[in-house]
């Protein structure tokens, strides 16, 4: 029996067809990782959102004692 080195000549599989992967998908960049990282992504804004209104809450809370504290 010969065996195939090609994923997508299913010689030797032994039942049923193959789907042809394309080359993005054999190197595992499917649209299942393009979800992925779109997830990763909305997550990482949200969070550097969250950081970006901590920032701003106390620069101002450290602007109100500075002006305070010049009265």
């Amino acid at each position: 029996m010969t065996d195939s080195k090609n994923i997508n000549n299913p010689v030797g599989q032994g039942g049923g067809q193959r789907k042809k992967l394309s080359r993005s998908e054999r190197q595992n960049n499917g649209p299942h990782r393009n979800l992925d990282r779109q997830g990763a992504a909305d997550r990482k804004a949200e969070l550097v959102r969250k950081m970006r209104e901590k920032a701003a809450a106390a620069e101002a809370a450290a602007q109100t004692d500075d002006d305070t504290a010049q009265d």
